[in-house]
């Protein structure tokens, strides 16, 4: 059985009148995606161009489908796999050329109607299903109905949490699909079970991908392949790793900004936590977070780093004004969730970000120690403090 999660309902493009751009009024809109936003009425012409960069990008794609076939870009990849291999051979050049320009093209953004196929190949989760039986999901969610857990009980508290007021996925139907997919998991990989965060994530998957069972293997995929598998554990020993790289990085390509923040006592986790947890999902608008998706599920989770960077960057000179940690997790917040052009924000991560950033297996590494050092710690101070309690 394939559930079909296509939306019921359409987006028409937003015109506001010319009373509207003079009062410059606040206005609410619906994006691409179905979620309410709320902006004034430059954010409702940024949009609108953002369509128009649409159409002229998926004219590319549609292009490259007609001209190269189905599944071209694919070609690249194993291109890229072969290439790899053949450093001495003539056709090497040529091969590098064909994975760099797939690498620019997916930079620029997949089209909405081509991403639920393309991320289903490129990212390996086409691979992934087919290793397993065709009837894999529909029997494990088959098989785990009813079942309470842990995980189960915390994913039904966070379901109302989930996007509320969206057209689908705040409804008994879209509920009930994001419940299967995170209950599904939880069982597939009883390591990772359930983590808060992650029903953000799946219900964006369900938005973008044409069916259940295909949002089921792009979470597998992401959290078994693209990720750290440490990111999702009970301790969240690979979430705090990711930070202590991420303060690194900031530090290291914002020095100015890093000391500051430190003087006013912000942390970045306080606002990066939620990124790499949620992906970005709740920070940034849907398809500014699709953009960071499809570059995710191609180069990996180095483009988180790219972008939170980029955050930083962008809003420097005004951060370096503040007294406050309220004052900078305004800007931050207000920076995010009125990024609706992912131009801005990704010309940014890889112009003037990305080339920066050292070898990050190397700086997890480094920092894993530290963590679960702290980590074991910390569980050893608690379990005196519980034995004290007893006694």
């Amino acid at each position: 059985m394939h559930r079909n999660t296509d939306l019921p309902f359409q987006i028409p493009l937003l015109r506001p009148s010319i009373h509207a751009r003079r009062a410059n009024i606040v206005v609410k809109f619906q994006d691409p995606y179905g979620f309410m936003v709320e902006g004034n009425v430059d954010d409702v012409n940024i949009l609108n161009d953002v369509r128009e960069k649409m159409r002229e990008r998926d004219k590319v794609w549609w292009a490259m489908e007609a001209s190269k076939g189905d599944n071209w870009y694919m070609q690249a990849v194993s291109s890229s796999t072969a290439a790899a291999a053949l450093k001495s051979s003539l056709r090497f050049s040529f091969l590098v050329n064909a994975n760099m320009a797939l690498k620019k093209l997916i930079r620029k953004g997949i089209p909405p109607g081509l991403r639920p196929k393309v991320w289903f190949s490129l990212s390996g989760a086409a691979k992934k299903k087919s290793t397993v039986p065709d009837s894999y999901y529909d029997d494990l969610t088959s098989a785990v109905q009813g079942r309470v857990t842990p995980a189960t009980k915390q994913i039904d508290h966070d379901l109302p949490r989930t996007f509320p007021g969206h057209p689908w996925l705040d409804t008994p139907e879209g509920h009930a699909a994001v419940r299967r997919v995170l209950v599904g998991y939880s069982f597939r990989d009883s390591d990772v079970g359930y983590c808060q965060g992650l029903n953000y994530v799946a219900a964006l998957l369900l938005l973008v991908m044409k069916t259940e069972e295909e949002a089921f293997w792009m979470l597998a995929v992401l959290l078994e392949n693209v990720l750290v598998n440490d990111c999702y554990t009970d301790n969240l020993s690979g979430c705090h790793v990711d930070q202590r790289v991420f303060k690194d990085l900031l530090t290291k390509k914002c020095p100015r900004l890093s000391a500051h923040l430190d003087a006013i006592g912000f942390d970045v986790s306080l606002v990066a936590t939620e990124w790499f947890l949620c992906l970005f999902s709740k920070s940034l608008p849907s398809e500014t977070t699709m953009r960071v998706w499809d570059v995710l599920f191609y180069e990996g989770a180095s483009v988180l780093f790219y972008v939170a960077l980029a955050v930083f960057k962008i809003k420097e000179e005004e951060l370096l004004m503040t007294h406050h940690v309220g004052d900078a997790i305004k800007i931050i917040q207000n920076t995010t969730h009125h990024q609706f052009d992912p131009d801005d924000l990704l010309t940014v991560a890889f112009e003037k970000i990305s080339f920066m950033t050292t070898n990050l297996s190397k700086q997890r590494k480094k920092q894993e120690t530290v963590v679960m050092a702290e980590l074991d710690q910390r569980l050893r101070r608690l379990n005196t403090s519980k034995l004290s309690v007893t006694s």
